[in-house]
């Protein structure tokens, strides 16, 4: 039984209904946006766009930052509304959510004025002496961020709140799944003193989205499954409009020989499990080293039994958050089992009306299985045993897949060293989800885990466009190349070529 459904309203508009993943009692409904609604939400945050970037880079992050404070006290709301819609234990609704999020509206609205502030960059060669560079970031327009249901909040905020930074207006589009946990953040940030129009939600299903990428925008931000992407990337490619895509995973974890097995155990567990195993980050594949196999498994073994699940709030682990993941992990963990794979925890769907699903660990896994290859975004630990690290390296790379991956080892050269053979877009050592609570760090993935980056400088900076400005130095009459051409025109190149790039000596100051 599903747990968003859609009805026709009594006004004729189509309207989703909401389930608890709980226990499956009615929680919500929402109206869909219509194409034409997302049409007139697109022209209103056209109209304020104009005004918002007229403002100050200092100022708009001003008023961002006030939003921490009302972060800070509603939190609680917060929390309430992520937990009804997800039923993700409390201490995850507050360390996956609040506390993230706190983090990125601080470092973002620090960091902004900074890294978006005109800056002049030295020319190199001839043109040194006569011309300078500088580099202006200008907003982009109006931003379409379209955000998942795993992590509704910390993953709308992120990506909205650089947008806004940047001198954009924003629309987002929620998860139909976790509508609410989504609209909190226009709310904190309106309550902040964002202007209504200059961020606004739309609310919906893939037929919203669909018209969101469609309308008359200028960059889309999109995480979420991998199919959707390639549809999203046809279109704006279409439209010849910029696009961030944070897709899928499945990140492989190393353990190597000399790996602290306790900690590796201990990681292993947790980071297939939290948020029940459904954050793109999580450890998907397990390779282990033979000589330390036997001691590995068994302490993995020994820990996923010891997992709590289900209502409450209180547990360790709650949830799957749609009924869809529930038929996916089934899928994948019987599939390993009909292939030879060995359940040795959990392996099916809780007893009861929620969308629990056990612990589970698998052993003996192998690549022609698809948990070890097809994102199963559940509570599954798959070990597959291999002969060195070399085996280990050349397995994770075997992945249409790249978004992270994860080695855990005592030696720190020793993990920058396997990190540096990794198709991945980033690699963690002795850790693996925490990577995207770095504003730091460039968060993306390669091959189909993505385009572009969420972190970083250079996110930031995505959602401008970088718009060099040569000023002349001297103002004279005419450049040395303009008409008429002339037998003096081809000495001077002549010379620039022979005496200057022809010269090895001269050759360092023209490079």
């Amino acid at each position: 039984m599903a747990i968003v459904h859609s009805i026709a309203a009594d006004d004729g508009r189509r309207r989703l209904t909401l389930d608890s993943p709980v226990d499956r009692r009615r929680i919500d409904e929402i109206d869909v946006a219509t194409a034409a609604e997302v049409d007139e939400a697109v022209a209103r945050a056209r109209a304020a766009q104009a005004n918002w970037a007229a403002r100050d880079v200092a100022e708009r992050a001003e008023i961002l930052r006030r939003a921490v404070d009302v972060l800070v006290a509603r939190r609680d709301e917060i929390m309430d509304t992520v937990q009804a819609e997800t039923g993700k234990p409390r201490v995850e609704a507050m360390a996956v959510e609040i506390v993230p999020s706190c983090d990125f509206l601080s470092y973002w609205t620090g960091r902004a004025r900074r890294d978006l502030r005109p800056e002049r960059r030295k020319l190199h060669g001839y043109l040194r002496p006569l011309k300078k560079l500088y580099i202006n970031y200008q907003p982009l327009g109006v931003v379409g961020v379209i955000t998942p249901w795993n992590g509704p909040f910390v993953l709308s905020l992120n990506p909205v709140v650089q947008a806004l930074l940047a001198g954009n207006t924003v629309l987002l589009k929620p998860s139909e799944v976790t509508p609410r946990s989504g609209e909190w953040v226009v709310r904190i940030l309106r309550e902040a003193g964002v202007p209504d129009d200059v961020v606004q939600v739309l609310h919906g299903d893939g037929e919203t989205g669909a018209a969101l990428v469609a309308a008359d925008i200028d960059k889309v931000c999109f995480t979420g499954s991998v199919g959707t992407g390639r549809k999203i990337a046809a279109a704006c490619a279409e439209r010849l409009r910029p696009y961030t895509l944070e897709l899928g995973g499945k990140d492989a974890m190393i353990v190597c020989a000399d790996a602290d097995l306790e900690r590796a155990a201990a990681g292993a567990v947790y980071l297939s499990m939290f948020n029940t195993g459904q954050v793109c980050m999580s450890v998907e594949r397990i390779y282990v080293v033979d000589s330390v196999a036997d001691e590995f498994i068994r302490l993995v073994s020994q820990r996923a039994a010891e997992i709590t699940y289900g209502p409450g709030g209180d547990t360790d682990m709650g949830p799957l958050f749609w009924d869809r993941q529930v038929d996916v992990v089934t899928r994948h963990v019987n599939d390993a089992k009909d292939k030879g794979a060995d359940v040795v925890v959990g392996g099916a769907p809780a007893a009861g009306n929620g969308l629990y699903f056990q612990p589970t660990v698998v052993l003996d896994a192998t690549h022609d299985m698809d948990v070890m290859t097809e994102e199963t975004f559940g509570p599954v630990a798959a070990v597959m045993r291999v002969r060195d690290e070399e085996e280990a390296v050349r397995l994770a790379n075997d992945s249409r897949y790249g978004l992270s991956g994860s080695v855990f080892t005592k030696d720190p050269a020793k993990a920058r060293r396997i990190a540096a053979r990794m198709a991945t877009g980033s690699v963690v050592h002795n850790d693996a989800a925490v990577i995207y609570g770095v504003p730091e760090a460039p968060f993306g993935g390669r091959k189909s885990s993505g385009v572009g980056h969420v972190n970083g400088t250079d996110a930031l900076r995505g959602f401008t466009h970088a718009q060099p400005i040569l000023i002349d130095r001297w103002q004279t009459k005419a450049e040395s190349l303009w008409y008429p051409y002339s037998d003096k025109t081809i000495r001077n190149l002549e010379a620039v070529v022979r005496h200057g790039f022809g010269n090895r000596f001269l050759r360092r100051f023209l490079s």
